[in-house]
């Protein structure tokens, strides 16, 4: 998994060599229909991919008809004293005997070829306050992590989990946690993983797929409400589009479909732009004005999402199809 730089300078965590998107969280054609943000893990990125439709990079898609955005960024954070975590237990009174450390669940097994330097620099630096074996065991199990979050959502988990049992107190490991617990559709747990490193990183962070969890949970309104609040203002450029697009998915499954449509009314909504980010906003955005009965705009925008969609993320084209009866 790798962390790249997001447009507020802070970092987005994600697989190395994989397209950023709510993975990194990362957005989901889930429920929007063409935004692919956590859902798909890094995620979900559900181990349930129960869509059939081809969504954004990230990997976790619930019905790729309904809208979901998610991208993220990853937080710094420590609070781990150098010597591992938990550090040293404070001695007690001349014979007392030590408490024995709780045992550490069984962990899945870390292949010999897997090395921690795969580990993108800059989250391998989150990892100093941790001892040097912990540090290294705890990067291998971030790599395989982010391997096999697409192909192997559980475990992909299993391997976040162990990195969150040793590692609990960064924050970028507990973000990893809640991506790959999205990939994997465990959505009450990747909220509360995803919560816990804003706490410990400030700042919003990955707000699109926490409410993208809230969706998959079957709480829209908290969604909406996420997408409402003073952290979503602050947010701009592909974030702040993301999160529209999981609240223009929550409001659809609301049946608030004329309202999913203004959601997503906005600048960006360019047809002359390409690239992964516009195709999904386009897809989403015809989505929307297909379920509130708009059929010739939504025809038009699935056009504008097939001609932007340079890298094949959508299926947009089948869409096209099948409103024109061209798939018969």
């Amino acid at each position: 998994m790798t962390v790249s730089d997001s447009d507020d300078g802070r970092r987005s965590f994600r697989r190395s060599g994989a397209s950023n998107s709510g993975r990194s969280g990362a957005s989901n054609t889930d429920r929007s229909g063409a935004s692919n943000s956590g859902r798909d893990a890094a995620s979900g990125r559900d181990a349930a991919q129960k869509s059939g439709r081809r969504g954004s990079p990230s990997g976790q898609r619930r019905d790729s008809r309904d809208g979901r955005g998610g991208s993220g960024r990853d937080s710094r954070g420590g609070g781990a004293r150098r010597g591992g975590e938990g550090g040293f237990a404070p001695r007690g009174r001349a014979g007392d005997r030590p408490q024995r450390r709780q045992a550490r669940p069984e962990e899945p097994d870390l292949p010999d070829e897997i090395e921690a330097v795969e580990l993108d620099p800059t989250v391998r630096r989150d990892l100093l306050s941790l001892d040097k074996a912990n540090a290294e065991t705890v990067a291998r199990h971030l790599v395989m992590a982010g391997k096999l979050v697409e192909e192997d959502p559980r475990l992909a988990l299993a391997h976040a989990r162990a990195a969150r049992q040793r590692a609990g107190r960064i924050a970028v490991v507990r973000e990893a946690a809640g991506i790959t617990a999205y990939h994997a559709g465990e959505w009450a747990e990747a909220l509360s993983e995803l919560r816990a490193a804003r706490r410990m990183a400030g700042g919003p962070g990955l707000l699109a797929v926490m409410a993208d969890c809230e969706r998959g949970l079957g709480r829209p309104e908290r969604a909406i409400e996420l997408g409402r609040s003073d952290e979503a203002a602050a947010l701009s450029g592909d974030e702040a589009t993301e999160l529209r697009m999981v609240v223009a998915g929550a409001r659809m499954d609301l049946g608030q479909f004329d309202q999913a449509v203004v959601t997503l009314q906005t600048p960006d909504l360019d047809a002359s732009r390409t690239g992964s980010g516009a195709a999904r906003l386009f897809y989403a955005y015809a989505e929307a004005l297909l379920t509130a009965g708009r059929v010739e705009e939504a025809l038009q925008w699935f056009l504008n999402s097939a001609a932007a969609d340079l890298d094949g993320e959508t299926d947009a084209e089948e869409r096209v199809a099948e409103l024109t009866g061209d798939d018969q």
